[in-house]
């Protein structure tokens, strides 16, 4: 068998070392009985080594090699290459009882993204592909895995969302996340970079505000990743630590600026509040709890003072031509200020002001 993805020889099969030995001796004319004289092994062993049923031991292959001429790393590496061969197959065997749970993920999504290599023809392949994507040794590491970020959400349906589309999603964040270089954190430092984060709001070009970005926050150990949403995830956001490094995870799910920033500086609200050990997985519907309530709280004061949006609010008219003018006079997308007006129900979610938003869309 030849895996075509890494164009390397994988056999279905293992070449026992004493067939190899075997064939070797018959070529010199020599019989099992006169190279078990000639090593000062047993027959019985030289006869189990011929049939499978012992191995070839380092001491046995240096005897080899002064005997039959061939280094004893060709004894040696046979050996090896056959336990490794046979191990590979049993476990095979045993992943092929698996298959069902290959099932649960979104693995056609996850080819379509190229997180994942296809391989159309061998299921069990497949499922070794998931596996190594998810770097665990099987799906009972997995589950071990997984258990320690499912008790971090509340799902609002359990029709609505998988697991296992969910965890695809924030294991493609944690590798995507592992790529990015960054300064030691510094709590300080990052608040202090609000400011400037803030002002990337104006900026419509992806190209431009993703780059500054996940700049500004890698200079203070924060790692920021966009990853694509899968079908049955409802997945805004993430936070969580690897190592000393700070990660945000974001889907652009909605797709518009004020959605964006808000996931954004909700999650930065995590980071600067909440533990390292806590983990963060923002899914649609919810439920609200006290570290999500702050990390709201977060949010909103820092995309728009509390203070000044009172004073505007004040007013009761949420006109185009107010809105530009109070996002002009706070530095901020008008969008956003959209955004927020919805959340509280001073908008309708249908309004003509949603032309005020930016509308993003991924390229993969």
């Amino acid at each position: 068998m030849i895996d075509e993805n890494t164009s390397q020889y994988k056999p279905d099969y293992a070449v026992v070392p004493g067939v190899v030995l075997a064939d070797f001796i018959s070529s010199l004319g020599m019989s099992q009985a006169e190279l078990a004289c000639r090593t000062g092994l047993a027959k019985k062993t030289v006869n189990e080594i011929i049939k499978g049923k012992a191995p070839i031991t380092p001491e046995t292959a240096i005897k080899l090699e002064r005997t039959l001429g061939r280094p004893a790393h060709f004894w040696n590496n046979l050996e090896r290459q056959f336990q490794e061969d046979k191990i590979r197959l049993e476990e095979q065997n045993r992943l092929s009882n698996h298959l069902s749970w290959l099932k649960k993920f979104p693995v056609n999504e996850m080819i379509a993204n190229k997180w994942i290599r296809e391989f159309k023809d061998n299921k069990v392949d497949q499922l070794n592909e998931v596996l190594s994507f998810f770097g665990v040794a099987s799906p009972e590491q997995w589950k071990c895995v997984w258990n320690n970020y499912g008790a971090t959400f509340r799902q609002s349906s359990q029709g609505e969302h998988s697991a296992e589309a969910i965890s695809a999603w924030i294991r493609k964040g944690e590798i995507d996340a592992q790529e990015i270089k960054c300064q030691p954190f510094s709590r300080k430092s990052f608040l202090d970079s609000m400011n400037k984060i803030r002002q990337l709001t104006n900026e419509e070009k992806p190209f431009i505000f993703i780059r500054e970005l996940t700049q500004i926050c890698s200079h203070n150990g924060v790692a920021v990743v966009f990853v694509p949403p899968l079908k049955r995830t409802g997945v805004f956001g993430a936070t969580r630590w690897i190592g000393d490094k700070a990660v945000i995870m974001l889907s652009l799910r909605y797709k518009t600026n004020d959605h964006l920033w808000f996931t954004f500086f909700h999650e930065a609200g995590h980071i600067v509040k909440h533990g390292k050990s806590d983990i963060f997985i923002d899914i649609k519907d919810q439920d609200e709890n006290g570290k999500e309530e702050e990390a709201n709280s977060f949010a909103q004061n820092q995309l728009i003072p509390q203070i000044e949006f009172r004073q505007f609010i004040g007013s009761g008219v949420y006109s185009r031509e107010k809105i530009i003018e109070f996002s002009r006079k706070i530095g901020i997308a008008p969008g956003i200020v959209v955004g927020r007006l919805q959340r509280e129900d001073r908008v309708q979610w249908n309004s003509t002001l949603n032309k005020l938003k930016v509308h993003y869309k991924w390229a993969i």
